[in-house]
């Protein structure tokens, strides 16, 4: 009996330890909970933070807009006084005198363009081309060869800056080719600049050959148009 009554008290008294258990496991649990929640939403907070930032720089990269013109004139006598810097900007420049108006817009005036190739040496023609012109073939290559074009042209009134070109290239209504590269930066001079562009080379097979129509552009970073080409050009057989 005695036994039995130790085995009864033993009873109440294991139940109630396994009850203060289970509560203690449950608080824990609570707080693993509670702790990974918070460190849920610190991670969405960093995450939103990111996107805002991504978000910011799109903006300000999409909102960027060149500096204010200054005309030839004012740059040159902004630092009249500065007589190394003077000589500098004249040595750059050269005499410009004729070219002092007070202009803001520079000018690009193209001359000629032309064409090198190992085939017939060296084509070169006049620009502005007619319209009727424009439909004429301007040259004729030979399939697989290599060739260049060359630009012959003028800076007036003020500095142009980061010239580009873009040549885009049809074949029956199909876009087939396009290549873009940057002139450079020049300065207003009483020469003309030559600039070479990069060798491109013909397509070769029979469904290279043929008519292709062409559009050559070039802008300034102001994306100011200086001169928008359209011309013709053939390839044929090799013999």
């Amino acid at each position: 009996m005695e036994d039995g009554k130790g085995g009864a008290e033993a009873g109440p008294s294991s139940g109630t330890g396994s009850s203060s258990n289970h509560e203690e496991m449950s608080e824990k649990q609570s707080g693993v909970c509670e702790l990974g929640c918070e460190e849920e939403e610190e991670e969405e907070e960093d995450d939103d933070g990111v996107d805002e930032s991504k978000g910011d720089e799109s903006t300000v990269s999409g909102s960027f807009v060149p500096g204010p013109l200054v005309s030839l004139k004012d740059q040159i006598e902004k630092d009249k006084d500065d007589y190394s810097l003077r000589r500098w900007k004249e040595k750059l420049l050269g005499s410009l005198e004729s070219d002092l108006n007070g202009q803001m817009e520079p000018e690009v005036k193209f001359h000629s363009i032309g064409i090198i190739s190992n085939d017939f040496g060296e084509i070169n023609t006049s620009l502005p081309v007619n319209e009727n012109q424009s439909n004429n073939v301007l040259f004729t290559l030979r399939e697989g060869s290599h060739y260049r074009l060359k630009l012959t042209f003028s800076v007036l009134h003020n500095i142009v800056s980061g010239l580009i070109y873009s040549n885009t290239v049809w074949k029956g209504g199909v876009k087939v080719d396009q290549s873009k590269g940057m002139l450079g930066t020049f300065a207003p001079n009483p020469e003309p600049y030559v600039h070479t562009l990069e060798e491109e080379t013909t397509p070769s097979g029979v469904l290279a050959r043929g008519l292709y129509s062409a559009k050559l552009k070039f802008e300034d970073d102001d994306r100011r148009c200086h001169m928008e080409l359209k011309y013709t050009f053939e390839i044929k057989k090799r013999s």
